[in-house]
């Protein structure tokens, strides 16, 4: 019982934070799926990554507060719908609802077919950016979500090296603690650019932070 009503306080807790959230009060007046918009928002604002006429790769885009931010951001006016200045390429396990002017893929970005469906999508183009929010279901056991996650950032890497310009951008998710130094390391031989940055918008008890490597050493 004493686990039970602990819980119960966990989920009130959390609640009563999520509706006072000032990032959910503002996904909701402008009509984003999720905070995370604001994640992207600020990242892309304080680094300059995303300009008229991109071809972005959102990995990880369910529910697609990502996708909605980067429509938003290649639309003339920052309009939701109507015209659009450049490509979007949405990927995830999870279904999500259509975003007007986005071509959305559902499946497991590790299986070669799914992989496949992306590469015709990109009809021999080169993406801009790349951005990642994807994240395993996570275990609990440290070293074993430190391993998942890091294979996921793995797999963003190698589609950025062989599918991105050289001078483009990859953002992706990751988490403070076992693994962070490896992934660091791993952005630091792959990009000439390395930036750590944990947006605003971002949870303060949140160990989430994000990574943007910039210009590929090794170009396609």
């Amino acid at each position: 019982m004493k686990v039970k009503t602990k819980s119960k306080k966990v989920n009130k807790a959390w609640l009563n934070d999520h509706v006072n959230d000032t990032y959910v009060k503002l996904a909701l007046k402008e009509g984003y799926r999720a905070r995370a918009a604001y994640k992207l928002k600020e990242i892309d604002e304080t680094l300059g990554l995303i300009r008229p006429g991109d071809l972005v790769v959102d990995l990880g885009s369910a529910p697609g507060a990502w996708s909605q931010y980067l429509r938003r951001r290649l639309s003339p006016d920052g309009a939701a719908v109507g015209e659009l200045n450049g490509s979007i390429i949405a990927l995830d396990i999870l279904p999500m609802a259509p975003v007007e002017g986005v071509h959305f893929i559902q499946g497991d970005f590790r299986e070669n077919e799914v992989a496949a469906q992306l590469e015709a999508a990109l009809q021999g183009r080169h993406a801009d950016v790349v951005v990642s929010d994807m994240a395993p279901n996570l275990s609990g056991i440290e070293s074993s979500d430190a391993a998942r996650v890091q294979h996921l950032i793995e797999l963003a890497v190698e589609f950025a090296q062989n599918h991105m310009k050289p001078q483009g951008a990859l953002v992706v998710k990751v988490f403070h603690g076992s693994g962070y130094s490896q992934i660091v390391k791993m952005f630091k031989e792959t990009f000439k650019v390395v930036k750590p940055i944990k947006p605003k918008s971002s949870r303060d008890k949140s160990s989430e932070t994000f990574l943007v490597g910039r210009g590929l050493i090794h170009g396609v």
